[in-house]
């Protein structure tokens, strides 16, 4: 466990509920201040401010609209004004709608595209500002297997996160020289409240290890990224129980 004299932050966004809850849940057992922004249910959130601090570290909720610039820039900004630096970022925010590509409205293309990629982008670069100062860093972005392989009815769902991955490959070799960190985790089927309507039975027969995962494997893997993969930078990790070997 850290000290205080050298307590570090991480933020996460989307961290009410899910893989995000589980992330900031885990960074704060592993010693990290937290911060997380959250889209509308402010109860969730506080259960969630009330689960870290029962751990002894110091959490903030901050309601921002992911898909946001300014948004995100005022949450980066909101977070070293209340917990003082910026150590680890993890993007998780985002959204499905999934649909045939030839009946796909423009809005539903649209809304994931600026969510689930605009919004990483624009949550990285302010970030990115913090880390460069204090020449340290270290920025996971959420991706998904769909973005390694495509998946038919996600046409905007997988061009996102494959945006993710190119994101996070092309800023994983300009900040590396701030001693700044960009990894991406790519979780398969993971049991949440994103996939509680997907035929679950079925999908754990196509998984080499026969299950789907939990929000906590997806967790430890961004824990991992975050506070140990020193010399670890421009990797997908991905945490699909084999799906995709």
């Amino acid at each position: 466990m850290m000290t205080d004299a050298v307590q570090k932050v991480a933020l996460v966004t989307g961290g009410s509920r899910g893989i995000g809850k589980a992330c900031v849940l885990d960074l704060a057992a592993a010693g990290y201040n937290v911060a997380f922004s959250y889209a509308r249910n402010a109860e969730a959130a506080q259960e969630v401010v009330k689960a870290v601090e029962a751990l002894g570290r110091k959490a903030l909720a901050v309601q921002a609209d992911a898909a946001d610039g300014n948004a995100a820039q005022a949450l980066v900004d909101r977070t070293v004004a209340d917990l003082g630096r910026l150590d680890g970022l993890v993007n998780n925010a985002g959204i499905t709608k999934d649909g045939l590509l030839m009946r796909m409205s423009n809005d539903d293309w649209q809304s994931v595209m600026d969510t689930n990629l605009s919004g990483v982008f624009y949550t990285l670069r302010a970030a990115a500002k913090v880390m460069m100062k204090q020449r340290s860093g270290s920025i996971v972005n959420i991706t998904s297997i769909s973005g390694v392989y495509g998946n038919a009815g996600q046409a905007n769902y997988s061009a996102s996160k494959a945006g993710v991955i190119g994101l996070t490959k092309s800023a994983s070799k300009e900040l590396a020289a701030r001693n700044i960190r960009v990894n991406a985790v790519a979780p398969g089927f993971i049991a949440t409240d994103m996939t509680h309507d997907l035929p679950l039975d079925t999908i754990a027969e196509r998984i080499p290890l026969k299950r789907l995962g939990e929000a906590q494997d997806v967790a430890k893997a961004v824990t991992f990224l975050i506070t140990c993969g020193d010399y670890v930078t421009g990797q997908v990790l991905q945490v699909d129980g084999g799906l995709v070997i």
